[in-house]
């Protein structure tokens, strides 16, 4: 028996160092998408990662949406160089964007807000389609694109990127982490940038793009004590950024209030400090409040030609939220209070449109979610604006899952804001066009409030196809204005009129999203977008002009597998189509400087080619417009400035042609 049992053991001991010495570690690795779609979150909502935001040169936050066929980006102008956003049809101005959900470009930020933010500070972006969420405010109709920045105690100790490109523009972001204590981190985020030669690639003696330097400083502290269900951040913030456009010849020193040549500049001065604090009460972990404060400082000061335009923005926002349950966690809510105040220090030339405004609000937020497949947002606000009078917000937002992998989405809702025709509109100063209001009732600008009604209808499936992941998703939404502060240039290419709406004005979106894994880490996004966006203006019925009713987007991105060293190779490649887009009238321009109706279509295509060599350090190269398309005639009247021929606003596509860049990114973990 004894000896049965000592040969037991020495065979048990010899299995078991038999298998430690030869058995082989099993990894099982999930690939996570650049843009992600949850099957279980009720509304609209892409979120995209920081995977998706290193696959472009991702410079700012207007840059970060070159791969996401749901977001259009555009050239605002041929003079400042700004890029300007769309969703379902409707530019940047009906999207509310936030960061950390407080409202961060909105008022006199609205025209270059986006490139406020650095690419490298965003950890993550949602972008939701349709009305958002009655907690962060009333102002939204067509969307919502909300920020996440780079946590304290979730980033790395120190963080290096530096990038160049041929339009002489270059970088450096540098990012340095601490943890104070088990409770406290904090980051400090640095930013500069610089384009420093001046480019004229079609030869009409204006800059492609303009000269500029900014200066961006971010400190935050993150405070996080999770036995007594608190959280917090507190962020200080400053930014200097200037532009310098026009004529090549200009000199901002020499020519400046002159008609000697054509210039610009504009010079933006920010400061914002935020504060955010969470409990989540210990007993009942359902259960929490939150209050978010918010206050910063815009000055632009800037001028277009003989233009001049300067406006100062001082403003607070205050939330308070809590949420619950009403018996059980099917049935969750929150409701809230917000202030917002907002100071306006606004001149154009000789005008003073100098004004306050201000809000409080009250909300609730019913959420129903049988954690299975169906779910259920019921949102209401009522708000007193100073401006706006006392108004009810009522948004909806519902998900069905009919069958596995398949969703289907639909919402409605109301939203309201007022127009800052200024500086929402300020390309238009680059130009000889004479600004006139026809309306004097209202109390913005003499204009009523924007009113506008959105309704959303969404389905997605995915499924496999020769045994590879394929997602199908169709989107049709729609956005009718009851009113609207129409900006009209279809009258004449020599003045601009502003007016409140007579008659229709909607944006019809369909968008058919088809993406396949066409092999192990190769993968294919392609979408279709038909925009049907019309106004109703003095001269007639047309296309909201440089929206193109037809667009085709497809992105193409392989990764090599992991080597043992951590190194491997990325690729991206994506592909634009843009068709005809409406066009301003210059019919009673000389031949010279007339454009025809519509624009002709064209192509875009950009690639980048990443070198992962470890965990801490890569390097890339990439370019964008590949095809060098160009608008050659981006600048009407360019030989005479100052007459009444002359137009920078008149821009549909890329001025500058080729862009080729490189940079690095270093990482100490």
């Amino acid at each position: 028996m004894q000896k049965n049992i000592i040969s037991l053991v020495l065979f048990l001991l010899s299995f078991t160092l038999f298998s430690q010495e030869n058995l082989k570690e099993v990894k099982l690795v999930k690939k996570k998408r650049g843009i992600q779609k949850s099957f279980t979150v009720t509304a609209n909502t892409s979120l995209i990662t920081s995977k998706e935001l290193l696959k472009a040169a991702c410079c700012n936050l207007a840059e970060s949406f070159e791969t996401n066929p749901s977001i259009d980006v555009n050239f605002s102008d041929a003079i400042t160089g700004t890029k300007q956003i769309k969703m379902l049809g409707l530019t940047s101005p009906y999207l509310m964007i936030t960061e950390e959900n407080i409202p961060s470009v909105r008022g006199a930020s609205q025209a270059y807000g986006l490139s406020f933010t650095p690419g490298t500070w965003v950890e993550s972006i949602q972008v939701t389609k349709g009305a958002g969420s009655v907690v962060n405010g009333y102002e939204s109709i067509s969307g919502q694109i909300n920020a996440e920045l780079l946590k304290p105690f979730n980033d790395i100790p120190f963080f290096l990127n530096m990038y160049g490109s041929t339009d002489s523009r270059f970088e450096l972001n540098t990012h340095f982490t601490k943890q104070l204590s088990d409770k406290w981190a904090t980051s400090l985020l640095l930013h500069g940038n610089a384009r420093v030669a001046k480019n004229d690639m079609n030869n009409d003696g204006f800059l492609d793009g303009p000269l500029g330097k900014q200066i961006n400083v971010m400190n935050r502290y993150q405070y996080n004590n999770a036995e007594k269900g608190l959280v917090s951040f507190i962020n200080f913030r400053y930014m200097n950024d200037k532009k310098q456009g026009g004529e090549v010849a200009f000199d901002k020193d020499r020519d400046k209030g002159t008609m000697n040549h054509w210039g610009s500049e504009i010079n933006t001065e920010r400061f914002d400090v935020s504060t955010k604090i969470g409990y989540v009460f210990p007993e009942m972990p359902f259960q929490s409040i939150g209050f978010q404060n918010a206050f910063n400082s815009h000055n632009q000061e800037s001028y277009y030609g003989l233009n001049l335009y300067n406006i100062k923005q001082n403003s607070y926002y205050s939330n308070l939220i809590f949420n619950s349950i009403i018996n059980n966690t099917k049935n969750k809510f929150a409701a809230g209070l917000n202030f917002t105040y907002d100071n306006y220090q606004e001149f154009l030339n000789a005008t003073d449109y100098s004004r306050n405004d201000n809000s409080v609000g009250a909300f609730f937020e019913y959420t129903y979610d049988n954690a299975d497949n169906f779910s259920l947002i019921l949102g209401a606000r009522v708000d007193n604006h100073n401006r706006l009078g006392t108004f009810v917000t009522p948004r909806l937002h519902a998900r069905y899952n009919p069958w596995e992998k398949a969703v289907i989405r639909f919402s409605a809702g109301r939203g309201k804001r007022s127009a800052n025709v200024f500086a929402e509109n300020q390309q238009l100063l680059a130009s000889s066009r004479s600004f006139t209001f026809l309306d004097s009732t209202g109390k913005i600008y003499g204009l009523n409030p924007e009113i506008a009604w959105n309704y959303g209808l969404s389905f997605s499936q995915k499924f496999q196809f020769l045994n590879r992941n394929v997602e199908v998703v169709l989107d049709l939404y729609r956005t009718d204005f009851t009113n609207q502060a129409v900006v009209d240039v279809m009258q004449s290419p020599q003045a601009v009129l502003f007016y409140n709406l007579e008659g229709k004005s909607y944006a019809n979106s369909l968008q058919f999203e088809f993406n396949y894994e066409l092999l192990n880490s190769l993968n294919l996004r392609t979408a279709y977008k038909f925009y049907d966006t019309q106004t109703q203006y003095l001269s007639g019925n047309f296309q909201r002009p440089f929206q193109a009713k037809h667009r085709f987007f497809s992105n193409l991105e392989y990764e090599t597998p992991l080597t043992e060293k951590g190194s491997q190779w990325k690729m991206d490649f994506t592909f634009n189509w843009i068709g005809q887009q409406q066009l301003p009238t210059t019919a009673t321009n000389p031949e010279a400087n007339r454009l025809p109706d519509f624009s002709p279509s064209y192509a875009l295509m950009n690639a980048q080619l990443t070198r992962v060599f470890s965990d801490t350090f890569e390097v890339y190269v990439g370019g964008e417009n590949i095809g060098n398309y160009r608008q050659m005639k981006a600048v009407l009247g360019s030989d005479d400035p100052f007459g009444t021929n002359f137009d920078a606003s008149m821009l549909y596509a890329p001025v500058f042609g080729q862009m080729y860049y490189a940079g690095l990114r270093f990482k100490i973990k």
